[in-house]
């Protein structure tokens, strides 16, 4: 795992079990929007799984209905 990636993915997980408990749970999406960032970023990397989670966390608003919303899975060529 790249370093960058591997910061990205540790400082998730410790918003996760440190700020976040303190916060409630207060995600209106299933998986929460810290699984998420995890998820995306672990299966598509710093670049593209960093726009998912901002695009994840920018509808994190009392306007948006939520509910569930799974990391899309990498496209995959096709073989010959």
């Amino acid at each position: 795992m790249q370093p960058l990636l591997w910061l990205a993915v540790m400082l998730i997980k410790g918003y996760r079990y440190f700020i976040s408990p303190l916060l409630g749970q207060n995600c209106r999406f299933y998986p929460s929007c810290s699984a998420y960032a995890e998820e995306a970023l672990t299966t598509h990397g710093l670049l593209k799984g960093g726009w998912l989670s901002a695009k994840r966390i920018g509808c994190c608003h009392p306007w948006h209905a939520g509910g569930y919303d799974p990391v899309p899975q990498p496209i995959k060529p096709p073989k010959p």
